[in-house]
């Protein structure tokens, strides 16, 4: 499974993103969608959102509110930063690791 498919699965049934959705007025597939695709776009070489559209086919538009309401680019690499739990520099395993990880809690299915 796929870093984005892992967070979509993890986020898409999350009443967190169904606000975030009604905040937007997109649907809630679209949200977890942005989510995920910025979320595996910020770890690629590129420009995040543009990662995230090519990623999704969203418009760009919609992934700069998303990623503007959860807290900007700036707020994705501390975020980042504190997931790193073990400091090898790639919080995704920290997130996503065995039994779910970070994630995996925060969501409810550790």
């Amino acid at each position: 499974m796929s870093l984005f498919d892992s967070i979509f699965d993890k986020v898409s049934d999350h009443p967190t993103v169904d606000n975030l959705a009604a905040k937007l007025g997109i649907d809630k597939e679209q949200a977890a969608k942005a989510i995920a695709g910025l979320a595996e776009g910020h770890q690629a070489d590129g420009d995040t959102v543009q990662e995230a559209a090519a990623k999704t086919g969203l418009d760009a538009g919609i992934l700069e509110q998303v990623r503007e309401h959860i807290g900007g680019e700036g707020s994705l690499t501390k975020f980042a930063s504190m997931l790193d739990k073990d400091g090898d520099g790639n919080p995704l395993n920290d997130i996503l690791g065995s039994g779910g990880g970070m994630l995996g809690g925060l969501f409810g299915k550790k």
